[in-house]
């Protein structure tokens, strides 16, 4: 069997969080507009810092006014001497505004790819993509949510009650970073009703349109097969070997939901594209483009931020389901997969006859930009039919980010992936920041740490294996 090689396995620290303790007393209270996301949960803001800022506040704004006030007497007084010694018709004197707010340049991403030798070569040569205009001013309490970006999408968020402030920190963020100029609609799902505060704060807080659904109960209980004395000793055995979320129904519930279910909710019955977005996210670049429209017209299906391994003792027999599945299956095993990707080095080259072994690899699916229709697939649902039959959802912990991922490898084509390589993004415990510095310049990134310290450079990033067999590809 192999070892367990996870970034954030209890093999690999007792405390999965603990490396970003120290980062987050660093952090700035707010920058470029976004603030500071779920971070400030671990803030180490200090009393006495507090009350000098507020006393250097108050008197800034008192030396403020003051200047202000004395520069308003002055024009005041000088526009009466004016008038006084001058007469003009009824048409004269009017400003005229010669600037006219056109909306933001037409900033297009960049790209590079790798030439023949492996080096990266920065070019310039974006697709034809929609660029929003920029958004006018909206009046507090305004009812204009009409869509502007041009795709059937939405931003899909599997939230409870409880995590309202989280949300409203992730909604600010995507907001201010891309939303505000596309107005896409926002799709909330629970397993419990929502809360009147739950809808009234996050209608606030979106451009567009919002949406609330109840899962429905047999989305989200066990299935009539699974043993339940055989899933609660399974579930006891990995709590006692601290296996993160090892004892927990709850999230075993939501990763079978998301692998199996979230696609299938009526609200997103009339949507193409979907962006999924955690709670307690952080996402620290502008985005000038329509992500949903770049993958279509690029014929991609799938895209991704950060790839990683999962944790082995979460998924044993995952991926010994998944060969009978594609033994039985084959016709579903595109002809340009990335199978590869999937394989550990010893196996790099075999095929799946020859039962290579699974690395663990994965595309982390707290951030997803992708196709409803690739869950909707016929090989899709048998995929997932075939795990659930299995009970490995809940006699084992397989997360719906494996299952996904190996779905996407292996029956889309190697093209049909995408790494959004300009996009800066948090979940905890790990983070990305664009690499290139034109990324910086023209997304505006504000990334809370170092970029030698983003995951994509970290030994237990998977994203070197994805260069692989891709390419070094950076944004869109």
């Amino acid at each position: 069997m192999y070892a367990d090689r996870s970034p954030i396995s209890p093999s690999f620290t007792s405390n999965p969080f603990d490396r970003y303790n120290t980062a987050r007393s660093m952090l700035p209270e707010g920058t470029g507009g976004i603030g500071v996301g779920s971070w400030d949960r671990a803030s180490s803001r200090k009393t006495g810092g507090e009350r000098k800022r507020v006393v250097r506040v108050i008197i800034g704004s008192l030396l403020i006014g003051f200047v202000l006030w004395f520069f308003v007497r002055t024009r005041q007084n000088s526009s009466d001497s004016y008038s006084h010694s001058h007469t003009a018709g009824a048409g004269e004197g009017k400003a005229k505004h010669d600037i006219v707010d056109s909306g933001p340049a037409s900033i297009k991403p960049p790209s590079s790819s790798s030439s023949s030798n492996g080096d990266v070569q920065d070019t310039y040569s974006p697709p034809a993509i929609h660029h929003a205009p920029a958004p006018a001013p909206v009046p507090a309490g305004s009812t204009d949510r009409e869509q502007v970006g041009k795709e059937k999408a939405s931003f899909v968020m599997l939230i409870r009650n409880q995590e309202l402030e989280d949300a409203l920190k992730s909604m600010k963020q995507i907001e201010d970073r891309f939303n505000r100029k596309y107005k896409y609609p926002w799709t909330f799902l629970n397993d419990v009703p929502f809360t009147e505060e739950f809808i009234r704060e996050t209608t606030k807080r979106a451009s567009g349109k919002t949406e609330y659904g109840l899962i429905p109960k047999e989305h989200w209980s066990l299935p009539d097969a699974i043993d339940e004395p055989k899933m609660r000793a399974a579930m006891k055995k990995l709590e006692e070997d601290k296996v993160i979320y090892g004892g927990s129904l709850s999230y075993r519930h939501m990763c079978r939901f998301n692998s199996g279910f979230f696609w299938r909710q009526e609200l997103l019955e009339k949507y193409s594209w979907y962006w999924r977005v955690e709670p307690g996210i952080g996402f620290y670049c502008d985005v000038e483009y329509d992500p949903f429209e770049f993958l279509r017209v690029s014929g991609k299906k799938y895209g991704f931020t950060i790839t990683l391994p999962e944790y082995k003792s979460t998924i044993p027999t995952l991926w010994e389901e998944t060969l009978k599945f594609m033994k039985t299956n084959p016709q579903y095993l595109n002809s340009n997969s990335s199978l590869q990707y999937l394989l550990e080095d010893k196996d790099q080259g075999k095929g799946l006859d020859a039962n290579p072994e699974y690395n663990g690899c994965h595309f982390w699916s707290n951030f997803e930009i992708a196709s409803l229709d690739l869950w909707r697939s016929e090989a899709y649902r048998k995929y997932f039919d075939h795990l659930d039959q299995a009970g490995g959802f809940f006699y084992e912990r397989w997360g719906d980010a494996p299952v996904h991922s190996i779905a996407a490898a292996l029956f889309l084509g190697t093209q049909e992936v995408h790494h959004f390589a300009d996009m800066g993004y948090m979940h905890v415990p790990w983070s990305r920041c664009p690499q290139p510095k034109e990324f910086h310049k023209y997304g505006q990134c504000v990334c809370p740490f170092e970029l030698k310290d983003s995951f994509d450079l970290s030994g237990w990033s998977c994203q070197p294996r994805w260069w692989k067999i891709a390419g070094k590809e950076y944004g869109s």
